[in-house]
């Protein structure tokens, strides 16, 4: 079995058209055809969405003294 990801041109009557490898030998095959269904980018309509709006804290500086050592925090046992 050889999975081959290459892109087929759907014609108006149904029909596809595709290039395989030189290495795939003539004759019947059995295939499996997955169709994409996003849309192109052609027909994507991106729409216009305004700036998403944060919440801002604002803080002053740490004090000087401050220790976030995980002891001084927690304790000698780390608790």
């Amino acid at each position: 079995m050889k999975a081959i990801q290459t892109t087929a041109t759907v014609t108006s009557d149904g029909k596809i058209t595709l290039q395989l490898p030189p290495d795939i030998p003539p004759g019947e095959h059995q295939v499996v055809v997955i169709i994409d269904e996003k849309l192109s980018e052609k027909e994507v309509i991106k729409e216009k969405r305004p700036p998403l709006d944060f919440p801002v804290i604002h803080v002053d500086s740490f004090p000087e003294n401050l220790s976030l050592r995980r002891e001084d925090m927690y304790g000698d046992d780390g608790r």
